[in-house]
């Protein structure tokens, strides 16, 4: 393995300054916290940072990682609750106040330029540093598919010591020897005859004084009660009430509303406006704030319409203000062509073939919006109390509190201490609210009018128009075939790639850190294929277009590049496309039995009617491995209709089966709704696409019957099951639509016409 800018891999961790002598002596917060930590209150008794129980026998589990529709609430308080020997029906949750001891270790290695197979110095001293600089900056985060595998220690351990707890509390209570004692089904139980000691919440007042202990051995998995079934969402009951409390549902008194209108460019401010014929009723005020321009209204509908019809607004022009999609293809192309690559990776040796021939082909995935159900928003509170201090409060559906903390603070000139942040559910997530955009506008409008909430509202074109992207990306896949011998064979592959880098982009406009130049670390993660030599070059490029993480991130199109090019490869040396790939994973167990198990679901081999055609691809992501079988039609010859998805994932150990099946069906329509329409152009400087009738998504009519199908393959490692459904869903179209057609699409959106 050869890397041409190691600097590149651990820069990004340090750029802060993270390796300067305090870094090294830094307090690293501990994972399990106090027994006072979690909000505890009168009748409640304190286990853990992450765990209370109630006089009333409620187990509250402390949930640090924002609910989005991805079942994040009820999986991790499996976790506490099987530890713990909890009934499922005494368990809810609540958020937990902002503490390291919350913060996502695993999101932060998440985006390290290394794919998860690597090994080596280089490989462990950027996982040290990643873990290090977690535990030191405690941020706390929801992204990356990474809140189970995040969680899968710290809370089981509390609900481990949790469990220690009771018993000893139990012991104490009834004059009963520990050892004779056991925890079941939310109470304490005699071993020798299951009658009921006590249960958890007539022993809240028994454990405060009670010595804190090494944590006990956590359950091997064949004692497991609750992990791997399928228990009911703990999310559910609220939404279907109409209790959910999402952020477009905050209310408070004396409310007042701003809409918003973002700079025409990127890049683009407002230094001026004039109103026509002054305010009318419902408007109140006109504040400039970070990237636009907000009217403030007793009425979102009034303040909007005055935006768009009542006012002059002089703007400055961002720095690439005639921008246009062609031209910026074009750039890329000579970036393909003679770019300096950012990272270089080699496996295996090169090898001349005696009688070679070239297969090559160039891919394109463009820009994509993450268009969320819920339009983006934020409400915020600036008071100030005696000295001129200000305070700021927040309500919104983000991805990271300590981001939206730290950018209120500086937004309002205050410690963060002077701010709070809640949490509402999510009306989709995707990456996007893990920006920060949002919250600078809303206290930039509520230091206009100290001590009001004001909600801060984007209409849907806003939304499109300025959102943080996925990159577009092009890349160039390079195959040496060797002739000899009477049958083609592999000699070797290479890829050249174009994009740009998310992770830089965040760290430069949230924390101000210097761009690194490095790529996206799950976009340059090596394919599984044992390929005879490869070689990877991955070029960033500098650009004026914001981008930002998007639902699988570079796997999105890395996953369309490499597995287009497999299948073609396939094609090249006359092999079916389903064989060939089990060939190259011959020494993987766990990718092949996930390849050969949506293979078989899907009826790999059986014949077709005319028209119909099926595709195949694979994509390891996040910890886990999703294989798709696309079954496409091209009735009229331009129109991809996708009938019938078959899905296999090994995620490792299952915590709730229904919710593993459900993200693979969320990622996959997610996914298709991209390959099918999703496409953000650029014209002068600025995104052509407004609202879904021109950004569309795969509607329930033109859903696929899916098929998601577990592998269980004993593996102890963790994956995630939030993302990794979406990468495979594009190339397995695409190779179906060939297999229909003879056509190669290698364009995204795929399009026949």
């Amino acid at each position: 393995m050869k890397f041409t800018r190691r600097k590149a891999i651990i820069g990004g961790i340090v750029g802060g300054g993270l390796l300067g002598v305090g870094f090294w002596f830094a307090y690293e917060r501990d994972r399990l916290g106090g027994r006072n930590l979690f909000n505890v209150k009168p009748g409640e008794a304190g286990l853990s940072g992450w765990v209370k129980i109630t006089r009333d026998d409620r187990v509250i589990v402390a949930v640090p990682r924002a609910e989005m529709g991805q079942g994040v609430q009820t999986a991790l308080a499996m976790l506490v609750a099987e530890e713990m020997d909890a009934r499922w029906d005494q368990v809810t949750v609540e958020d937990p106040p902002e503490d390291g001891v919350y913060r996502n270790v695993d999101i932060l290695i998440d985006g390290l330029p290394l794919s998860p197979e690597e090994t080596g110095t280089i490989v462990d001293v950027a996982h040290w540093l990643a873990t290090k600089a977690a535990g030191v900056l405690g941020a706390v985060a929801t992204g990356g598919s990474t809140a189970v595998r995040d969680a899968w220690l710290p809370m089981r351990t509390a609900g481990a010591v949790a469990r220690d707890l009771l018993l000893r509390a139990a012991s104490r209570k009834a004059g009963v020897p520990v050892d004779r004692l056991e925890v079941r089904d939310g109470a304490i139980l005699l071993r020798k005859d299951a009658s009921r000691v006590a249960t958890f919440g007539e022993l809240v007042d028994q454990i405060g004084d009670l010595a804190s202990r090494p944590p006990p051995p956590l359950k091997p998995a064949s004692e497991f009660r609750l992990i791997g079934k399928s228990l009911p969402r703990l999310d559910v009951p609220a939404k279907v009430t109409g209790a959910a409390v999402f952020g477009v549902d905050v209310r408070m008194p004396g409310m007042i509303y701003a809409a918003v209108r973002n700079a025409p460019t990127f890049g683009g401010s407002a230094y001026g406006f004039k109103v026509q014929g002054g305010l009318p009723g419902g408007v109140e005020k006109v504040v400039i704030v970070p990237g636009g321009i907000a009217a403030l209204g007793t009425s979102w509908w009034r303040a909007n319409r005055f935006l768009m019809d009542g006012l002059e607004v002089d703007w400055t022009a961002g720095p690439e203000p005639g921008l246009d999609s062609a031209g910026l293809w074009q750039r890329y192309a000579d970036l393909l062509a003679t770019g300096e690559p950012a990272l270089v990776r080699t496996a295996g040796a090169e090898s001349r073939p005696a009688e070679p021939r070239i297969l090559e082909a160039t891919y394109r995935a463009p820009y994509l919006a993450h268009t969320p159900m819920e339009p983006m928003n934020c409400t915020a509170r600036v008071t100030r109390r005696d000295g001129g201090a200000a305070a700021v409060e927040i309500w919104m559906p983000n991805q990271s509190l300590t981001m939206m903390r730290y950018i209120a603070a500086r937004t309002a000139g205050t410690d963060q201490a002077d701010v709070t942040v809640h949490t509402t559910f999510l009306g989709g997530g995707f990456g996007r609210r893990a920006e920060v955009d949002l919250v600078r506008q809303a206290v930039t409008c509520a230091l206009a009018v100290p001590g009001r909430p004001v909600q801060v509202l984007w209409s849907r074109e806003e939304d499109i128009r300025h959102d943080y992207y996925r990159p577009m990306a092009l890349a160039r896949w390079r195959a040496e075939l060797d002739l000899s011998g009477g049958s083609p064979k592999l000699a070797g592959v290479s890829k050249r790639q174009v994009a740009q880098s998310p992770a830089d982009q965040f760290a430069a406009r949230v924390i101000g850190l210097p761009a690194q130049g490095k790529p996206e670390g799950n976009a340059v993660e090596n394919p599984p294929y044992a390929f005879p030599s490869y070689r990877l070059e991955a070029i960033v490029p500098e650009g004026s277009v914001p981008v930002g993480f998007w639902r699988s991130v570079g796997h999105s199109h890395t996953a369309f590049f490499d597995e287009s090019f497999i299948d073609e490869l396939a094609v090249a040396l006359r092999k079916d496309p389903f064989a060939f790939r089990r060939e190259l994973l011959a020494g993987k167990p766990r990718h092949l039995a996930v390849l050969e198990t949506a293979a078989r679901e899907a009826g790999w081999g059986q014949p077709l009617p005319a028209g119909l055609g099926r595709g195949i691809a694979l994509r390891a992501s996040f910890g886990s491995i999703v294989a798709q079988v696309a079954e496409v039609a091209v009735p009229d010859g331009q129109t991809v209709q996708v009938k019938r998805v078959t899905c296999a994932i090994d995620c490792g150990p299952v915590v709730n089966p229904a919710i593993v099946r459900a993200q693979m069906e969320s990622g996959i329509v997610y996914g298709l709704s991209a390959a099918l329409y999703g496409e953000i152009t650029l014209a002068n400087g600025a995104v052509e696409q407004a609202n879904f009738p021109d950004y569309d998504a795969v509607r329930l009519a033109d859903a696929p019957i899916m098929s998601i199908h577990l592998v269980d393959s004993r593996s102890t490692h963790i994956g995630g099951v939030g993302e990794p459904g979406t990468p495979p869903i594009a190339p397995a179209v695409a190779n179906a639509v060939f297999a229909a057609t003879g056509k190669r699409l290698r364009t995204l959106p795929l399009r026949l016409g």
